[in-house]
């Protein structure tokens, strides 16, 4: 597609750490930036590296954040002993450590980055594999997540001016902070694709989530059933995501990456693999240019297999965006692998493909209302269809 790709990229933000032994390791994005830069994504024509980023500025998360619980940030940051339960600070999903609020300022100042280079026209996409904080509420952290980097860069677009943002969430976890720092206001869309709160934290996210009194229809949940496969997944994803987009008709498209839906991963049940990711972020690659004019901004998000996944899924993040997409059966660069080998004493995988080659089977050619997934697509198109004069049930039944 020829687009101009940001990468916003800074050391600095490896700072954002919760310490040994926690699942949210920033070795995560670092190996992710060390094989996009082995496949030579960063020397194509159009590709560019964002940065230096500095800490967002207070009155930015102040948009997002109550002040008090921006002081408690503060506070935690100097004292390794702080500990607010009602603020989510000092639990074991998200523990003090040093110059948290500087750390944590820094990657929505990355996001915020992205979407202003995008907004000005000085890139078509933005990425930023450190982002993706979803679960950060107003008043409090949560799910290894301090300051809501995503509500942050969509707090600026609508101060700009913009009338409709569309924020879509793949991650394995309901994006929970972020549907409630937009819940009621009709100009962002929320739209989250996540095993359900049945079997999975954060416990929200049900097809009957679906906003406020004064934007309804506007937050759209999928909630999918523990060991959804790649069809699944991607059925799932296509029979509601691409609907919606095209009645809200946004102006702007973010949407958040991670990739904790893999079968490696070990903090959540999904079973999707590294090609129906691959084919998730191709197809929202072309959705933001049929639906919002190619404005976009993707963060990462979640994954926790740091070493088998998460650089395999990201690396095909950059290269999509970038409009250079990498063939899924190309070995993994040796300077990788010995790379891998030095720092963690590990293997990394030998190709970019987990060997699969799914595809959505469409919605609108039958489903079956006593299928598990299809009964969670119509669950959603029932809740939020109305709104928008969509049609609930396309079709015929199998």
């Amino acid at each position: 597609m020829g687009d101009r790709l940001g990468v916003v990229w800074d050391d600095r933000l490896a700072e954002y750490d919760f310490g040994p032994g926690h699942p949210m390791a920033p070795v995560r994005v670092q190996l992710a930036m060390r094989l996009a830069a082995e496949f030579g994504l960063f020397k194509h024509a159009g590709v560019s590296i964002l940065g230096p980023v500095e800490p967002a500025p207070e009155e930015a998360i102040l948009r997002v954040h109550e002040a008090e619980y921006v002081a408690a940030v503060r506070r935690a940051s100097s004292d390794p002993h702080f500990y607010d339960a009602q603020r989510g600070l000092g639990t074991e999903d998200d523990p003090v450590f040093p110059n948290m609020h500087e750390a944590a300022s820094r990657v929505a100042a990355a996001t915020l980055m992205g979407v202003q280079a995008v907004h000005r026209g000085e890139v078509d996409h933005a990425v930023n594999l450190s982002g993706g904080l979803h679960h950060a509420l107003p008043g409090a952290a949560e799910g290894f997540c301090v300051y809501n980097d995503i509500a942050v860069g969509i707090a600026w677009l609508l101060d700009q001016g913009v009338e409709r943002v569309a924020y879509v969430d793949i991650d394995v976890h309901h994006g929970d902070g972020v549907q409630a720092m937009f819940w009621d206001d009709p100009r962002v869309m929320t739209i989250s694709v996540h095993e359900s709160p049945r079997s999975l934290f954060p416990g929200s996210g049900w097809a009957t989530e679906s906003g406020g009194p004064a934007a309804p229809g506007t937050a759209v949940n999928v909630a999918l059933p523990a060991g959804t496969n790649d069809q699944g997944w991607l059925r799932a994803i296509h029979a509601v995501v691409p609907d919606v987009l095209g009645a809200f008709r946004p102006e702007f498209i973010v949407t958040q990456h991670g990739v904790d839906t893999h079968f490696e991963d070990p903090l959540a049940h999904l079973l999707v693999s590294i090609d129906g990711q691959r084919m998730a972020f191709e197809a929202l690659h072309r959705w933001a240019h049929r639906y919002a004019g190619g404005r976009w901004v993707a963060v990462g998000g979640g994954g926790y297999e740091w070493v088998d996944v998460v650089p395999r899924a990201w690396t095909h993040l950059i290269a999509e965006a970038s409009g250079h997409p990498i063939d899924p059966t190309s070995d993994l660069p040796e300077g990788f692998h010995e790379y891998v080998l030095e720092a963690l004493g590990r293997q990394a995988p030998g190709r970019m493909t987990d060997g699969r080659q799914p595809w959505p089977k469409p919605f609108d050619q039958g489903f079956d209302p006593d299928d598990v997934i299809d009964a969670a697509v119509l669950a959603t198109r029932a809740a939020v269809y109305p709104r928008w004069d969509l049609e609930v049930e396309p079709g015929l039944w199998f």
